[in-house]
């Protein structure tokens, strides 16, 4: 009866009643716990998946029942766990959804969910939190995703159950092991129990664990995690784990657990254990029998006195017939509710089978917010709710609140008597598996429900919530609520919102940014931003230059506004964009939040930087009709999208750059007819290709879509302008206009011409109106032109003007396409059944119909699939038939009317009965049998086969009267072009002309007959002219005739290089024959026509061959002439003319086909590449062999090198066309090939910059080595290009990495420099690595510094450390003891060598030693670098010394004008010799060192001269004036610094014009001007202020002059251009001394890092200054400073030849102190060692060196330098001085014994010189 009583305690239920139950707990505790264990196992093995978001379903269980002694009561019906029937203190399992920084999204049973907050996991993670928080130390705070990942299942409790605001449940989660484990006690603790806990804290050797129990300590051993998630992550505080007890110590105070996997998979609880309702816990797996099976779930027996309930939602779907009472099943304990004692359990098996997880994602992917049409209902379960099955057949589940609307009553039958339903998903419930709908219409109508429906710019409408301080929240659903932030609230700050919002107002807004992850909404309530009608950016890619958009201001600086658009797309709108007027003071005239129009000025989608404009967006309707012109090309096909349709056309923007154009009605097709229907086609979005610009202005760009004005536009048979107009050109136009005189015909480019009464037709009329329609495409021909005036007039008669071969073909199909788009257009528009039917009707397609009416007009008939179509017959097509009402007839199409959906049919036997094939070339007699506008149907003969023509065969016919139109029963005769033509959608082509005698072609043909020659005729003539290319021939009949240079001599006797029309003579008579014609106006060869067709120019031939009659004489098209070549063959061409722009040569075969022959396949040697024109003149005969040829699209290419394609081993000509230090050459082949040179493969001897010597469009011999995807390996060795006539290799080409071997030498370029170590590229496939530590002899903890010495490309000699053939790896070796070459870094990095051999083993015994040594190493590493003030320190420390040094001012200047390149400290801008503009333009902050830099630069040359002897001696008295200016200057700098104190410093313009009145001569003031200038980035204001000094400052003035020059050509390399500071520094060397502004100009150069820049100046310098000692020395420092040791020894060489013999031992005492300085100190060390042997009394120069020496030498180096100087034979006076020093040096450095040592060789020295030295 224990626990019995247990279950059942009588009042708290205290310690008394549990006593008994102990010795039974401990046995019942073991099993469990086990079972818990692997429980918990399957889940670690579901740490897998991201985070779904969902919104809430809720739902409820009740409890079994059981016979006998039940511990608790069965329910009458098993429901589902409601979320009403819930309390605190419940607990459950639950799966985590979505992790967010302060809480967890839980999934529960039943489709709830719970919150699971960051202040419920456990007190020792509140605690951690609490205090990480204080210590704002928030870089390592252990956040909520690093204890749960979605998919993890846990026990919990249900803490607390809160309502929220809008009056749902919200169930605050907790599994804080305090709540959780709240029925255990210490005592009850057994070994083998499994319990959940959450990590307390984290020891060394394992962890503690809190469990819940206070007085007990549980401890986790690390080792036993290890072991059990197999990885070495530890844990963390908090985190949640299931783990076993292992041992209980100190009667449950101590308590060791595990988490290693159990034996048994997974055990089932057993009854002899004792389970109580208090400590049955979820999670627990049992074996139960089903007591009950009820329809909407079953009853279970368990532990043999408890019963549970499996719902519906948790029995297996599979199995749920095969369940019966009294079968044993596993179960899984889902809840237990302790105060109602329920028990709610699944069988679902991802809950109860062991390795089993749980998914936390759809196995469909996340398909929440769909609405899904055709589920069919398959059960209805009373009080839970009902299953659906969707149309994919996977199960989902309605609660019972969503089978029905929220007001509305149940009505469970009406719902489930509904064959099929629309339900929207809400969620999915992954510890039910299943997804949830809801069937409740105003769900699945919500525009939006998830904010993944949501986009930016969207405008919506939603419901005020709440007003915060920081803005408003809005809801636009129940799930959905969006910020509209503070700002945005109105178009202006609102003070007091709350007059303006009030809770539950209805409001529209536009969505600013949606998150839909996190799910941030921002809103805008803006009206400017809500209603505007511009293009939204809603990212980078939508700005496009020009485009106009609202924005609002988002901040204001002083430089400009930064505004933004929607999402977080920004922009900058600079200073001078914002208005037209200039603005000082932004703030003043925008504010924060304001919404204004700005126009894209430029914009970079990949940096996301975009610059705009208010000023241009203002001006921006003048402009921007002007900006399209530059991207709408005229004769360029384009798409556009239409905007808006309007009466006369549409209004279009062309796309991609949306430039508005006009697309006139009239202009849509070449048909009248057809333009119409095309418009009402047309809707608003909609795409249309084809485009083709026709006409553009000032004020709008007209587009076309007719395809004969686009082809004439392609083929270029147009004028561009009116002087290319001339008489008996040919053109393609449209009727502009009609008046009573004539019609005007407008051509493209906006060309008009007039086409008079008498020129429009051949017929007579007298009503202009009656011909022609406006917007009717006609052919034109020039007859008079007024150059004067700039008019011309045309002709519009057939008779006159020629319409190229097959146009009238062509327009057929072209309107034909032109009718069936329309057709498909409406029947996917309309979204009806009928159309689509309709749509795909045919013409000629038989239906059966049933007779509607019959009268004598016709018939109507029915269709079963035409529903609602009307279908009718005319009376001539119901001759001869008798019909009834109701009778069944066959009927064939002759029409479909889509737009009013009537179809035309005819049932005439003739048209019905089977049809006959057609051959090409037949020809029959055709019946119209029904017209529509331009097209008529024909039937041929008795073929019962109809086709389709156009009612007019020329564009220019007119019909003046009825009579001439076609009508239908007329006859016509027409010939079959192609029998089934696909384009007509397989009916026949066709050429028809009437039967009539009164053809109107006849007439024209007669009338022509007189002038032109037709094809064939034999005609002769003189010749008039001789051309290369041609030869004119003046015929019998006045007429001129041309003939082709291939048609004067027989082909095959032409000589190559000959010229063949040199053979005739201008004045002789020769005999012809017409072989085709030009057109008039662009002289094109012209296709032929029918054999009728005459020619108004003739095409003649004098070949023998051809003017033979009695051979069979065919016309050959260029089409048939081109596929009678092949690729390969050899030919002879004519030489027609060179393009020079293509560089690309014309050659002709034939009067009607031109090839191309391409620079590379014209030219063998790179000597002709310069002008290849000469070695080709017009005319000349060549032989070419055809690379490439193709009739459609017409492509002729031709080689003239003899070969047509190219092949591997071969040499070959190629151009560079592009340098990439990664690839090497990038080169353009022959023959449309491309190819690389890699850098191992330009040379047989590597060079240090091998790409150096290479330029774009330079041509070169390359030798093929094969290709790969089309890309030629090419290689430029000359081993490879003349292999007999090179030199030996000296880096041979390693084809495979079997021809290398270990140890040998070997170089290569460098590729890369990574963590991995050195790759180094031994030739174009292999590449070797050499490791970091093989790659230098010092020790680097860090690639990056050898990154910084080994550029890409870098010439390095390697050794072959190792070679893995399998990887076909090669190790290399840098090392210089493998090498014998320097060390990859330099020395003067200071860098500690890396240890090797016998010294790493020594290193751990020294390591005090080390330390030692270290600071030593630091001490002289951080002197290297020198900053300026340490210098300057070192400067007045030495001159106590009494010996004047003058190097150490230029130390002092260089510090002050170089930049460090050696990752060095740069110098503070202090002394700076420019002023400095800085981003903060902070130029006035160090203004009083302007003027030191160029006195120091005077102050050294005059310093160097007192020592020198005084070589320049004129200079001296310059020093004086220059000493005395100084201090004048420095007297008036501290007077103005007290006038300037800070509190008076000028703020604005005024205060400044004051100052300068009374000095107007101060630089300084002048500059300061100009700072204040360029703070408000107002950069023209400086240069104007700067260029205001320059004419003020007195001439005399030099110093202040070249202060303020030296400020311009600053700020003009700041914000200037190239060319605005090559005009400074012009200006600059006529008005000051030209050295020192050179000086400065290579100082910024250098300042900025323009390398390049500087160095050509520095090289102008020493070409124009050679003399100049000063020039020398400072091109010397940039060199070392960029490291170019090497360049700087060079140039030493070079000053010393160019300077005085007298300066050089300055100059190398100058060079070796940079060397200390910048380079390599060593080298500076010899190269005063050998100086001072040869001048030994310079003691000038010794002291310098000493200086040196004890900055950058050894201690034992500098004693031994002393104890030179001191033996020296100089005066006594100077070696006193050296001892002085010496004493001084150990005094600081050395030891009391060392100091003593000094005295006594001082006092030796005394002795030995007695008395002189004494005194």
């Amino acid at each position: 009866m224990a626990s019995v009583e247990e279950d059942f305690p009588r009042g708290g239920g205290g310690g008394a009643a549990k006593k008994p139950t102990e010795s039974k707990i401990e046995v019942q505790r073991t099993e469990v716990d086990n079972l818990f264990q692997s429980k918990e196992q399957t889940e670690t093995k579901k740490r897998k998946g991201a985070g779904q978001d969902a919104g809430k379903k809720l739902k409820k269980p009740k409890t079994g029942k059981g016979d006998g002694l039940t511990l608790n009561a069965a329910a009458k019906c098993v429901e589902i766990l409601h979320i009403k029937n819930l309390k605190e203190g419940i607990l459950m399992l639950g799966c985590v959804k979505e992790v967010t920084d302060f809480e967890v999204t839980v999934s529960l049973p039943c489709g709830m969910q719970g919150f699971l907050s960051i202040m419920n996991i456990c007190d020792s993670y509140t605690k951690l939190i609490s205090e990480q928080l204080d210590s704002a130390d928030t870089e390592d705070i252990c956040s909520l995703r690093h204890l749960f990942y979605p998919g993890m299942v846990f026990r919990c409790v249900v803490a607390k159950l809160d309502v929220t605001k809008r009056g749902s449940l919200s169930i605050q989660l907790s599994i804080n092991p305090k709540l959780v484990n709240k029925a255990l006690t210490s005592s009850s603790l057994k070994a083998g129990m499994a319990v959940s806990g959450c990590v307390e804290s984290v020891e060394d050797h394992g962890y503690i664990v809190d469990i819940g129990l206070s007085g007990t300590k549980a401890f986790l051993p690390k080792k036993t995690v290890k072991d059990k998630h197999n990885n070495t992550e530890e844990l963390k505080v908090g985190q949640y784990l299931t783990s076993q007890v292992e041992e209980v110590k100190n009667e449950g105070r101590v308590v060791h657990l595990s988490v290693s996997p159990p034996t048994v998979a997974q055990a089932c609880a057993e009854s002899k254990q004792g389970w109580t309702l208090t400590n049955l816990l979820p999670g627990l797996l049992v074996k139960a029998t089903i007591k009950k099976v009820t329809k909407h779930g079953l009853i279970l027996d368990f532990l043999s006195s408890f019963s549970g309930q499996v719902d519906v939602l948790h029995m297996e779907p599979e199995q749920t017939s095969s369940y019966a009472e009294g079968t044993e099943v596993r179960a899984c304990v889902l809840y237990v509710e302790p105060s109602a004692r329920l028990v709610g359990l699944s069988l679902r098996s991802h809950l109860v089978q062991p390795g089993a997880g749980v998914d936390h994602a759809p196995a469909g992917g996340d398909r929440i917010g769909e609405v899904v049409k055709d589920c069919k209902m398959i059960a209805m379960h009373h009080m839970s709710g009902a299953m659906v099955e969707l149309p994919d057949k996977t199960l989902a589940f309605v609660h019972r609140n969503h089978l029905k609307e929220v007001n509305e009553p149940a009505n469970e039958n009406r719902v489930l008597a509904m064959t099929e339903h629309t339900c929207r998903i809400l969620d999915f419930s992954p510890m039910d598996q299943i997804h949830f709908v809801s069937l409740r219409k105003s769900v699945i109508d919500k525009r939006f429900y998830r904010y993944h429906d949501l986009e930016a710019g969207q405008v919506v409408e939603g419901t005020v919530s709440i007003l915060l301080d920081h803005g408003m929240v809005v809801h636009l659903s129940d799930h959905i609520r969006g910020l509209v932030p503070r700002t945005h609230l109105s178009d202006i700050l609102l003070k007091n919102p709350e007059k303006k919002y009030v809770e539950g107002m209805k409001i529209k807004c536009r969505v600013l940014s949606v998150d839909a992850e996190n799910k941030k909404l921002y809103l805008t309530r803006k009206k400017a931003l809500v209603e505007s009608s511009l293009p939204l950016f809603l990212s980078y890619t939508d700005a496009r230059l020009g485009c106009v958009s609202h924005c609002y201001i988002v901040c204001i600086k002083d430089f400009g506004c930064i505004v933004r658009f929607y999402n977080s797309v920004k922009g900058l709108v600079p200073l001078n964009e914002l208005s037209s007027q200039p603005i000082v003071c932004p703030e003043e005239v925008f504010y924060v939040g304001q919404v204004l129009k700005a126009k894209v000025l430029k914009c970079d989608p990949d940096k996301a930087k975009m610059v705009l404009s208010f000023k241009a967006a203002v001006e921006g309707d003048t402009e921007e009709a002007a900006t399209p012109q530059l991207d709408c090309e005229l004769g360029k096909r384009l798409e556009a999208k239409v905007l808006k349709k309007s009466v006369n056309g549409l209004e279009v923007a062309i796309l991609p750059d949306e430039i508005r154009a006009v697309l006139p009605t009239m202009h849509l097709s070449d048909h009248m007819s057809n333009c119409p229907l095309l418009w009402e086609s047309m809707q608003e979005g909609d795409n249309i290709s084809n485009l083709i610009c026709f006409t553009k202005n000032k004020q709008n760009i007209t587009v076309t879509k007719k395809p004969t004005v686009r082809w004439s536009l392609e083929e270029g048979v147009v004028a561009k302008d009116f002087s290319e107009v001339t008489v008996g050109m040919q053109l393609i136009g449209v009727i502009k206009s009609i008046m009573s005189y004539g019609v005007f015909v407008e051509f493209p480019y906006g060309i008009v011409g007039l086409a008079p009464k008498s020129a429009m037709t051949d017929k007579f009329i007298s009503d202009t109106t009656t011909a022609f329609q406006p917007g009717q495409t006609v052919f034109a021909k020039v007859t008079n032109l007024d150059v004067e005036k700039r008019r011309f007039l045309v002709t519009l008669k057939i008779s006159e003007v020629m319409s190229p071969e097959g146009d009238a073909q062509t327009r057929l199909i072209n309107g034909l396409q032109e009718r069936r788009a329309v057709t498909e257009m409406f029947a996917m528009r309309e979204n009806s059944d009928l159309r689509q039917q309709l749509a795909a009707l045919t013409v000629g397609q038989k239906l059966k119909l049933t007779v509607d009416t019959a009268k004598d007009s016709g018939a109507t008939f029915k269709s079963d699939d035409l529903v609602g179509a009307t279908i009718m017959a005319t009376k001539h097509h119901v001759i001869g038939v008798s019909l009834t009402s109701g009778q069944k007839a066959t009927a064939v199409v002759l029409h479909v009317d889509i737009l009013s959906t009537c179809v035309h049919v005819s049932i005439l036997s003739k048209l019905v009965a089977k049809k006959k094939s057609l051959a090409e070339g037949s020809k029959y007699t055709a019946m119209l049998q029904h017209i529509n506008k331009d097209f008529a149907i024909i039937s041929l003969g008795d073929t019962a086969q109809l086709t389709v023509i156009q009612t007019s065969s020329h564009l220019n016919e007119i019909f003046l009267v009825e009579s001439e139109k076609l009508k239908a029963g007329m006859s016509l005769s027409v010939e079959v072009i192609e029998p089934s033509c696909q384009e007509l959608q397989g009916l026949a082509l066709v050429s028809w002309e009437r039967t009539s005698p009164k053809r109107q072609r006849t007439t024209s043909e007669n009338q022509t007959s007189a002038t032109g020659h037709r094809f064939g005729d034999i005609v002769r003539g003189k010749v008039r002219t001789v051309k290369p290319a041609s030869i004119q021939v003046t015929l019998e009949d006045g007429s001129t005739g041309s003939v082709h240079v291939s048609e004067v001599v027989e082909l095959a006797e032409v000589c190559k290089g000959s010229f063949p029309t040199s053979t005739v003579k201008v004045g002789s008579e020769v005999t012809a024959r017409v072989i085709g014609g030009r057109e008039a106006s662009s002289h094109r060869f012209l296709p032929f026509s029918h054999p009728k067709f005459t020619y108004p120019i003739p095409e003649l031939t004098l070949l023998p061959s051809k003017l033979d009659t009695s051979e069979d004489f065919k016309a050959v098209t260029v089409k048939q002439k081109l596929n009678s070549y092949t690729v390969g063959e050899q030919m002879t061409c004519f030489v027609s003319k060179f393009n020079p722009e293509r560089k690309s040569l014309e050659v002709t075969t034939d009067p009607c086909v031109t090839g191309t022959v391409d620079l590379l396949a014209m030219i063998t040697d790179t000597k002709d590449a310069s002008h290849p024109e000469k070695m080709y003149k017009l005319g000349q005969a060549v032989r070419a062999t055809v690379v490439e040829v193709n009739s459609k699209p017409q492509r002729f290419v031709l080689s003239l090198t003899g070969v047509h394609k190219l092949e591997k081993g071969s040499v070959t000509l190629g151009m560079v066309t592009n340098i990439q230090p990664q690839l090497g050459l990038l080169v353009k082949l022959p023959f449309g090939n491309s190819g690389t040179v890699a850098v191992t493969d330009l040379a047989d001897a590597y060079r240090p910059n091998p790409l150096d010597g290479y330029s774009k469009d330079q041509l070169l011999r390359c030798f093929l080595l094969g290709d790969e995807n089309g890309k030629w390996q090419l290689s430029l060795r000359p081993s490879r290009l003349n292999p007999q006539q090179t030199k030996p290799v000296k880096d041979p080409d390693v084809l495979s990495v079997d021809k290398l071997k270990a140890g040998q030498i070997i170089r290569g370029y460098v590729k890369s420099v990574g963590e991995q170590g050195v790759f180094i590229r031994l030739s174009s496939s292999i590449t070797g690595r050499a490791q970091l530590q093989q790659s230098t002899k010092y020790f680097v903890n860090n690639h990056k510094v050898l990154f910084k010495h080994l550029t890409p490309n870098t010439l390095l000699t390697t050794k072959i450390h190792s070679i893995d053939e399998e990887e076909e790896l090669v190790h290399l070796s840098l090392l210089p003891g493998d090498t014998g070459k320097p060390d990859v870094l330099p020395e003067s990095l200071g860098l500690p060598l890396r240890l090797i051999g016998e010294e790493k083993k020594e290193y751990d015994s020294k390591k005090k030693k080390r330390s030692a040594s270290e600071s030593e190493q630091k001490q002289a590493e951080s002197q290297v670098p020198k900053k300026k003030k340490k210098t300057k320190k070192a400067k007045t420390d030495d001159s106590d010394s009494g010996v004047k040094v003058y190097f150490r001012e230029e130390e002092d200047k260089g510090d002050q004008e170089e930049p460090k390149s050696v990752k060095q400290v740069r110098p503070s801008s202090a002394g700076l010799s420019r002023l400095q503009v800085a981003a903060g333009f902070s130029w006035d902050v160090h203004l009083s060192s302007l003027k030191p830099a160029s006195t120091a630069q005077e102050g050294d040359s005059s310093d160097g001269e007192d020592q020198d002897g005084g070589s320049k001696p004129q200079k001296k008295s310059r020093h004086e004036l220059q000493q005395e200016k100084k201090a004048a200057e420095k007297a008036l700098v501290q007077r103005e610094t007290e006038l300037m104190d800070l509190s008076l410093r000028p703020q604005d313009a005024p205060a400044f014009e004051r100052l300068l009145l009374a000095s107007p001569d101060s630089s300084l003031l002048w500059l300061q001007y100009m700072a204040h200038h360029l703070q408000a980035t107002q950069i023209e204001q400086a240069r104007a202020v700067a260029e205001r000094a320059l004419k003020t400052i007195s001439f005399r003035e030099e110093q202040e002059k070249l202060n303020v020059w030296v400020a311009l050509l600053n700020l003009e390399n700041m914000y200037g251009t190239e060319e605005s500071l090559k005009r400074v520094f012009e200006r600059a060397l006529q008005f000051c001394e030209p050295m020192p502004v050179y000086q400065q100009l290579a100082d910024i150069y250098a300042k900025c890092d323009k390398t390049k820049e500087a160095e050509g100046l520095y090289k102008t310098m020493v070409k124009r200054f050679r003399q100049n000692k000063a020039v020398w020395l400072s091109y010397g420092t940039f060199l070392l400073q960029q490291g170019q040791s090497d360049s700087a020894s060079a140039l030493l060489q070079r000053a010393l030849a160019s300077l005085p013999s007298k300066e050089s031992v300055d100059v190398i005492a100058k060079f070796a102190q940079l060397e200390f300085r910048y380079g390599d100190s060593e080298k500076g060390r010899t190269m005063f060692d050998k100086v001072l042997t040869s001048y030994p009394k310079r003691t000038d120069l010794w002291s310098v060196f000493i200086d040196l020496m004890v900055k950058h030498g050894s201690q034992k180096e500098v004693r031994a330098l002393f104890d030179r100087v001191i033996h020296l034979s100089v005066s006594v006076k100077k070696i006193k001085f050296f001892f002085k020093r010496y004493l001084e040096y150990e005094k600081k450095h050395g030891t009391p014994q060392s100091i003593q040592a000094v005295k006594e060789k001082a006092m030796e020295f005394v002795e030995d010189k007695g008395t002189e030295a004494a005194n």
